[in-house]
């Protein structure tokens, strides 16, 4: 989000022991702390956009989704992270049903990858009639815009965006790198980051998966499995040297 030019706050939802190699544990913060914390943000720099990223449990998405409610936030990005990259489960059984009840109806756009779709679907999706198919499904299903991201297995780093009844596929160039951690993290952050900035929908999407892209190939081979990009590939300045 730094590097797109916006201030970032940070309502922290669980604290993860992680590294390249998988999550060890999770740690949630209490519904109680998470709600002051939502509080202290939209009582002073009110945000124009809203990143929702990993929740672990019912009782804090019950929290989130009131929160947005009460400060009536506006474009809200929602990736519903189910699967660390590593292979870690990141969220509980039964609060999957209550992201799809009362987070997903508030949301601009989610950005399922493959497997997160057919989690939410409850069936498979195995190249693009399928992509097509899912993402009129959800959009219809919950009320808003579907960015299903094609780089698990199909259509290489193709995704396709469903917003205000319409289709439309962004092409992206597969990048051959196993420095993957985060990239979904990544998208739907430099999303947020768009919209904050006034941008449609569309083109916020398409200058996101630019910046992907470009921090995907500057990768940082740090650590032993799935390491992180560089998200500051493009900033220079005075303190970078």
């Amino acid at each position: 989000m730094t590097a797109h030019g916006v201030y970032a706050m940070s309502a922290i939802t669980a604290l993860t022991a992680q590294n390249t190699t998988g999550v060890y544990g999770i740690y949630e913060t209490s519904p109680e702390f998470l709600a002051k914390q939502l509080d202290c943000i939209f009582t002073d720099i009110r945000p124009d956009a809203v990143k929702i990223g990993m929740l672990s449990s019912s009782e804090l998405i019950e929290v989130i989704a009131e929160k947005l409610t009460e400060y009536g936030a506006e474009h809200i990005v929602l990736d519903p992270v189910m699967v660390s990259t590593s292979g870690s489960r990141l969220i509980g059984e039964g609060a999957v049903k209550t992201l799809c009840d009362r987070l997903m109806p508030l949301a601009e756009l989610m950005t399922p990858n493959i497997p997160e779709a057919e989690v939410l679907l409850g069936g498979s999706i195995a190249g693009a009639a399928d992509m097509e198919r899912a993402v009129r499904e959800l959009g219809e299903a919950y009320g808003c815009g579907v960015l299903l991201k094609g780089g698990h297995r199909v259509n290489d780093a193709n995704d396709l965006l469903y917003a205000d009844g319409a289709l439309r596929w962004f092409y992206g160039r597969r990048v051959d790198t196993v420095n993957t951690h985060g990239t979904g993290c990544t998208l739907s952050s430099a999303i947020a980051s768009n919209l904050a900035k006034g941008l449609a929908l569309p083109e916020a999407v398409r200058q996101a998966k630019c910046y992907l892209s470009g921090a995907l190939s500057a990768g940082l081979a740090l650590g032993r499995g799935a390491g992180p990009m560089n998200h500051a590939f493009a900033v220079s300045g005075t303190f970078e040297e």
